[in-house]
């Protein structure tokens, strides 16, 4: 399972606050159409089959794809110029 740093989890209650997605509401993480890329996305809640992390209120989504990627990882994320960069560590 992916773990997430203080600073991942700030940030996506930042964003999931900003975008007022609610109690239900998350960060969606899910392969992209690139091959081997990942899409990261505000969502309401989490699509049939998505994995659900909660830590400490953030939420994050994982489908399938993402999962197994993510998997025994650690999320980290950073705000530069105004942009959210997440980055696997």
């Amino acid at each position: 399972m992916v773990t997430l740093t203080d600073s991942a989890i700030a940030l996506i209650r930042r964003l999931t606050a900003a975008q007022d997605v609610g109690d239900n509401g998350g960060v969606r993480i899910a392969l992209g159409p690139a091959r081997g890329s990942l899409s990261v996305q505000v969502a309401d809640q989490p699509h049939d089959g998505d994995e659900a992390v909660d830590t400490d209120g953030a939420r994050l989504f994982l489908d399938w794809a993402a999962a197994q990627i993510l998997d025994d990882s650690k999320l980290d994320a950073s705000l530069r110029d105004g942009s959210v960069r997440f980055a696997i560590i």
